[in-house]
């Protein structure tokens, strides 16, 4: 027979504030990092765009039948549409970390982080 813990178990209240506690908080390095990685990454997304697009202005598609050009021609807006949605979130994911790099350095952070 098991002999029961005699720790009590962490009541719902208290179970928030245990595992806040444990988690290493972010601080404004990791802020300023993670948003100049998007920004990169953003860039890099908006010049492969840049070339996606231009490929297909010099290489239209171009079929005899009007299913397959159908399909080439949404490929094509598919395939350009993904290239800046992926440039337009990865700028707007590191405005968000810039943003939260300044706010992180004005006073009243802690505070405001310790809030629900």
């Amino acid at each position: 027979m098991a002999t029961p813990d005699p720790t009590p178990a962490p009541t719902a209240a208290e179970a928030p504030t245990k595992l806040a506690s444990t988690r290493p908080r972010k601080g404004p390095l990791s802020f300023i990092s993670g948003s100049l990685t998007s920004f990169g990454l953003g860039w890099l997304s908006l010049q492969l765009s840049f070339r996606v697009l231009g490929w297909y202005a010099e290489h239209p598609p171009h079929y005899t039948a009007r299913f397959a050009q159908s399909i080439a021609v949404f490929m094509k807006t598919l395939i350009v549409g993904m290239t800046f949605l992926a440039t337009f979130t990865f700028a707007f994911v590191g405005l968000g970390l810039f943003l939260t790099f300044i706010r992180s350095l004005l006073p009243g952070w802690t505070q405001a982080e310790e809030t629900p």
